[in-house]
């Protein structure tokens, strides 16, 4: 009842405050119509995370709307008024394709405005890594994205950054959710005032960060050699198609063929079902043109261009997605032996993965003396590595399984514009070594053993959806597996309570990284299995890891096959089938 009667006190607020009448209509509405989404929409606020907001847009106190980026946005403005007192603060500002998208970030920028900053709007829809760079750019102390990255097309986003273009880690992100839940009242938000403060950025920056996008090529020679390369590209209606086709001409690729019906920024996202890369019904125009043209390399970006997902020909000439696990490792592979061969590994470089991103990453590594870091999920924790070897060690790249990548350090998010052109790079490099890209992936897992990852996300929305997602936490922590396909589970690594528990020796170890609700069981035979509820979306996600000994290329199918069938009998013994 207490429930109920929270949810009636935050309508009447709303229909009593000085919101807008638009918004007191679609109120009545909802009371008159449909009672079960007026509650979604009332029952708690909208949670500022360690990452900003994400949500289903609509009106409400939990709904993505002008008043609660508003509200936001007054929040982190009292914020960096305390941490950068005496500073004429900067932020910048973009958005994506997204709907509303446009109107979020004009929003942000005016209260950033009225609060007296300097702030950096760009003039039309941009990638989530330009805003990254720009942040760095300006020097600015802050800046926001407005996006949902992947998510269906009902939900928006913001995304909050701080002076080093991440997103704001400790003790910065819990600061800042304090002062937003301090704004309880819309009035309390500097609304309009000082247009002035705001510079209309685009074009001219565009430039400067493709220009450092370029300065990442390691084989200049091999791209002049294979520069006809056929390689199709798909924005899915996003911001991709504002900068990855210019980066591919830049480093010298002719043949590059957009999809023009999903080059259209459109967030309604009208010939996708999900405009997500990791799920292969996105990439089904992009793939039957690559048929019809015979193209090599298929490339597609979701719709804030931080992720990258890509289809290549196999042995049989037939077009096959890479997992994220797989275009990572080729794209370590690749940089570490460049790098090498180039003469440019000192003992002083090194790269980043994170806990559910395959271990193949590490051995690679390992195999060119590169120094290697697992962290978090969450590219801000990447960007948070590189940020405390600043001027003592050098960054190549990394990367995480969900598709997103960093090559060099002049971006500190996922950047699928760079990794776009890497990826065709690598591709050219790989033609001059008489290989196609399938061909290197199956030599990486010659030498280095073959690794199959898998991954179930189960999908739970609203309150009684994210009360289940604790719920399955909860049973996993307290009746952890103990053998998973005839294997012993021998670690168990509880992220959670920060303890790793080694259950032949019966010895318990602190896990330094931050505190994560996270779990994972590890096996005698390195299964791994990590259980995570997502942190931008209302789901919960299993990740499943599996090494399997490949002697030969010959063997490659039936070695997929058996790891492949692995994975499916430990999702039918964790009852998730």
């Amino acid at each position: 009842m207490e429930n109920e009667k929270s949810v009636q006190e935050r309508v009447e607020s709303w229909l009593s405050g000085s919101y807008d009448e638009k918004t007191k209509e679609q109120i009545r509405y909802l009371i008159a119509n449909d009672p079960k989404e007026l509650n979604e929409s009332f029952y708690k606020n909208l949670e500022f995370g360690t990452g900003g907001l994400r949500g289903i847009m609509g009106v409400g106190t939990n709904r993505m709307n002008i008043y609660t980026v508003g509200m936001a946005t007054q929040g982190l403005a009292n914020y960096l008024k305390k941490e950068f007192k005496d500073t004429q603060i900067k932020v910048a500002v973009a958005f994506d394709c997204r709907n509303n998208s446009d109107l979020f970030a004009k929003t942000t920028a005016n209260i950033f405005a009225a609060n007296g900053f300097k702030v950096y709007l760009f003039d039309s829809l941009r990638p989530t890594p330009e805003l990254s760079f720009t942040i760095r750019h300006f020097g600015c102390q802050s800046g926001v994205v407005i996006t949902a990255s992947h998510n269906p097309k009902k939900y928006n986003g913001y995304k909050a950054y701080w002076n080093d273009g991440a997103q704001v880690t400790a003790p910065h992100d819990t600061n800042i959710i304090q002062e937003v839940n301090k704004i309880q009242n819309i009035d309390e938000v500097k609304w309009k005032g000082n247009e002035e403060n705001i510079t209309i950025i685009g074009k001219e920056i565009d430039k400067i960060y493709l220009d450092k996008v370029a300065s990442l090529s390691l084989s200049p020679e091999a791209i002049a050699k294979h520069k006809d390369i056929k390689i199709v590209y798909t924005p899915l209606h996003g911001s991709g198609t504002i900068l990855v086709p210019e980066a591919l001409k830049m480093y010298g690729f002719e043949n590059v063929y957009s999809i023009v019906e999903q080059s259209k920024p459109d967030g309604n996202f009208p010939t996708v079902t999900s405009p997500n890369p990791e799920e292969a019904s996105a990439l089904k125009m992009a793939i039957e043109k690559a048929e019809e043209i015979g193209a090599d390399l298929v490339i597609a970006t979701d719709p804030d261009a931080d992720r990258i997902g890509i289809a290549i020909r196999n042995d049989k000439n037939q077009i096959v997605l890479l997992n994220g696990n797989q275009t990572g490792s080729i794209l370590t592979y690749y940089l570490l032996r460049r790098w090498k061969e180039l003469g440019k590994l000192n003992g002083k470089q090194f790269i980043v993965k994170t806990i559910v991103t395959s271990d193949l990453f590490a051995q690679i590594a390992k195999s060119f003396n590169v120094e290697y870091y697992n962290v978090l999920t969450g590219f801000k924790f990447i960007a948070s590595v590189i940020r405390e070897n600043e001027g003592k060690k050098q960054y190549i790249g990394g990367g995480e399984e969900s598709y997103g990548y960093l090559i060099g350090d002049f971006v500190r998010d996922k950047d699928s514009v760079s990794a776009s052109a890497m990826i065709a790079e690598t591709m050219a490099w790989a033609k001059t070594q008489g290989m196609s890209l399938y061909d290197l992936l199956i030599n990486v897992y010659l030498e280095y053993g073959f690794f199959k990852e898998g991954l179930l996300s189960i999908v739970r929305e609203g309150q009684e959806g994210a009360e289940e997602i604790k719920r399955i936490m909860t049973e996993f922590r307290n009746n952890p597996p103990k053998e998973l396909v005839g294997s012993k589970v021998i670690v168990i690594d509880d992220y959670k309570l920060r303890k790793s528990y080694n259950l032949q020796s019966g010895t318990t170890t602190d896990i330094t990284l931050p505190v994560s609700d996270v779990l994972q069981f590890i096996t005698e035979d390195n299964t791994i299995v990590s259980i995570r509820p997502s942190g931008t979306e209302p789901k919960i996600k299993f990740y499943f890891g599996v090494r399997e000994a490949l002697h030969s290329k010959e063997e490659f199918d039936s070695v997929y096959k058996k790891a492949d069938e692995k994975i499916e009998r430990i999702k039918a013994e964790l009852k998730l089938k």
